[in-house]
């Protein structure tokens, strides 16, 4: 019998699921609330990019589409943190081989669409709002934007990947019964510039790391696009004594730009022109429960939208395409059972995920230049490549392994409790590297185990 499966969003996650969909045989029909994207000018700075790492990757590898992708990614093997004197100081993210890559959300996007379409034979439905939902029955309910018609399909399952403000979410299963919510916005925005490449094409700074200008209480980050250019996002403070609030007039812009990033000022001749192409946005988390109610389920942001500083949005989103097959294999497509277990296995790991990003946040802004976090991280890194079956940093179980988000912040808090115990040590900074040091990490974890 023929087996059909909506979509509702046709992102990142939305077009990737379709082609696990199609691999098992679904008929898969896409309902996007946007025109096609690949018919407008996709071009750098229109987005925070994204941070592919592996995760994503194990999720692109189920289906085959690596090397698709791979021709998009610039490989990041570390930051650079820029202080205010223009001193750069490099701190690899991993060890040797590692890294993640900056990938254009915009670019990503339309390669997605592609791959949807022709490896996943996934039909794509623009300017299709979703307006409503029988749940139960499998029933969608749409306005065409454009013309103001309205429809309606039904399939066997419907997957809700429509981001974190999900008009599935909002319109039908929010009106479910015990359906929690919440959506906290954090006290910080942003906003994007861009840096453009130097007049021959080639890049202002070095293409393969994260640049992070850290500065207490706000930072500014700059990842490279293919054209040689970087997309550049300033995180601060909506209100306050430094704050978007206060950048009110143009010479106030280019007063804070002089005092507080004055090498990226001098790199960046259009600032004033890019300030204003690029609206002031905000960053929120969204936590629900359940995922799945009746033949629709929620995956990526629709089910755990979350802040950015981690770089494991679009990787959790693809990792749950990764589990759901894995479930859909296991349960022989039973979906009852499929979304049972779903819900039940990702949920910790979502919830996880959202307290990795905003704990990340502090330490990109706050510690990468504290001279304390730097020696602990030293000294994290010489231990795990002594004695890496008993210690991986959390950095490392975040980016570059698939151990459950919930498993990673677990571990990472205990790891935290030991160097903290060490640190304290009025001697540490003579003898981090020493044996003692080792010895004592090895009683402090087996005495945890």
């Amino acid at each position: 019998m023929e087996k059909k499966a909506i979509i509702i969003g046709a992102g990142l996650v939305g077009s990737l699921w379709a082609v696990y969909l199609a691999k098992a045989g679904y008929i898969v029909t896409i309902y996007e609330r946007r025109s096609d994207i690949r018919k407008a000018e996709i071009s750098a700075g229109k987005s925070i990019n994204l941070a592919l790492s592996e995760r994503g990757w194990t999720a692109l590898a189920g289906v085959g589409i690596v090397d698709a992708v791979k021709e998009l990614a610039i490989q990041m093997t570390g930051r650079i943190m820029h202080d205010l004197d223009g001193e750069m100081t490099y701190q690899p993210y991993g060890s040797e081989g590692q890294a993640i890559n900056s990938v254009s959300r915009g670019g990503l996007n339309a390669k997605m669409m592609d791959i949807a379409e022709d490896a996943g034979k996934a039909k794509i439905h623009y300017n299709k709002q979703c307006i409503g939902a029988d749940l139960e029955a499998g029933i969608v309910h749409l306005r065409d934007s454009v013309t103001g018609e309205e429809m309606q399909d039904q399939a066997d399952v419907v997957f809700a990947c429509d981001g974190a403000f999900s008009a599935v979410r909002y319109e039908a299963m929010q009106k479910s019964d015990r359906f929690n919510y919440s959506q906290e916005f954090i006290q910080d925005g942003y906003k994007e510039l861009l840096l453009p490449a130097n007049e021959d094409g080639s890049y202002k700074l070095d293409k393969n790391a994260l640049h992070i200008w850290p500065r207490g209480r706000f930072m500014l980050i700059a990842l490279a696009n293919e054209d040689g250019s970087f997309t550049c996002t300033l995180f601060m403070p909506f209100e306050g004594e430094k704050s978007f609030e206060t950048l009110k007039t143009d010479a106030d812009v280019e007063a804070f730009f002089q005092s507080t990033f004055p090498d990226f000022y001098e790199m960046c001749p259009d600032l004033l022109d890019s300030w204003h192409d690029h609206p002031l946005s905000s960053l929120s988390i969204v936590r629900c429960y359940p995922w799945t109610v009746g033949k629709f389920a929620l995956m990526g942001d629709a089910a755990h939208g979350t802040v950015p500083f981690y770089g494991q949005g679009m990787n959790g989103g693809f990792e749950d395409c990764t589990v759901m097959a894995k479930l859909m294999k296991e349960h022989n497509e039973n979906w009852p059972a499929v979304f049972k277990a779903y819900q039940e296995l990702r949920k910790p790991d979502g919830d996880a995920l959202q307290d990795l990003s905003v704990h990340n946040y502090y330490v990109m802004r706050d510690f990468v230049a504290d001279p304390e976090f730097l020696l602990q991280k030293k000294i994290e890194k010489r231990f795990s490549e002594l004695y890496p079956n008993k210690w991986m940093p959390l950095y490392s179980q975040v980016s570059f392994s698939n151990i459950r988000y919930s498993e990673a912040l677990q571990a990472g808090q205990r790891q935290d409790k030991i160097m903290k115990d060490v640190m304290n040590r009025p001697d540490i900074e003579k003898v981090w590297d020493s044996k003692e040091i080792e010895e004592e990490i090895l009683k402090r974890i087996d005495a945890k185990s």
